[in-house]
């Protein structure tokens, strides 16, 4: 097994665009690999070969926000770069609201991405290189947006925490308009945004230098107890913590720790 994950953040101006981008080189057996849910979208450019989908083969690709597992077959080999947008990020650089991709993938060409992005992606000698071309490519794209203030305000107070009841009251809504705006705008309803916000969580803790026990993580992200956990992870991620450990985390741990482009 070889793997190489080189994390990088774009520039200050873009980062309520996009949050991080994550170079990747991976030589392994062929197999399968789960496309996690979160709450970012994901923009990724390959640098060799394609990202295999079971709607297609994309050598570039913009996936909205989910709530189960993308399932991605490869052939041992993986190379390419991956950027986490926002949903304000996909607003503001291609002019349409989360909503539009939620639990679909498309290829850039979709997006009116710029002609050639690919192949100056490729050209460039390092990381760090590719990780600036692709800051001023995006610099480029920005345009002036709005969101609704209602919704943009129940999107940061789900990621507090906040129940979605409590933020109803708070933008004077009833829970299912709140839901109804909310799923226009992004894709998927609060209720099912809370549980990815919060599965994302302990995926990441999973993920971190110093791996706390599954307990600690259950109780740490809310979850009711182990069973709760269980169950909520294979209803999104298609496995148990245990499974997706024993199954994933050799690849996908570098990817919150890794080498950072200087």
């Amino acid at each position: 097994m070889d793997v190489e994950h080189v994390i990088g953040l774009p520039h200050p101006r873009l980062r309520p665009f996009v949050t991080r981008y994550s170079g990747y080189r991976m030589r392994t057996e062929p197999g399968v690999h789960r496309g996690l849910p979160s709450r970012s979208l994901t923009l990724v450019v390959t640098l060799d070969g394609t990202v295999d989908l079971p709607q297609g083969r994309f050598a570039t690709l913009c996936g909205g926000l989910h709530d189960e597992a993308v399932i991605i077959t490869h052939d041992g080999f993986q190379h390419g770069v991956q950027c986490d947008l926002t949903p304000l990020g996909l607003r503001a650089l291609f002019g349409m609201p989360a909503g539009e991709l939620a639990a679909t993938t498309v290829g850039l060409d979709a997006l009116d991405a710029p002609a050639g992005l690919r192949e100056r992606v490729q050209d460039a000698p390092t990381w760090l290189d590719r990780f600036t071309l692709l800051d001023e490519m995006f610099g480029a794209l920005v345009r002036p947006v709005r969101q609704q203030v209602e919704v943009a305000w129940a999107w940061q107070r789900l990621a507090a925490g906040a129940p979605v009841a409590e933020i109803a009251a708070e933008v004077g809504w009833s829970r299912q308009h709140l839901s109804a705006r909310f799923a226009v705008e992004y894709g998927l309803t609060p209720k099912v945004m809370a549980r990815v916000m919060r599965f994302e969580r302990a995926n990441r803790m999973l993920r971190g230098e110093r791996r706390p026990t599954l307990t600690e993580v259950a109780v740490a992200c809310g979850y009711t107890d182990q069973a709760h956990f269980n169950r909520d992870w294979r209803a999104l991620c298609g496995a148990t913590p245990t499974e997706w450990i024993a199954a994933e985390l050799p690849f996908v741990q570098g990817s919150e720790g890794g080498q950072d482009a200087e």
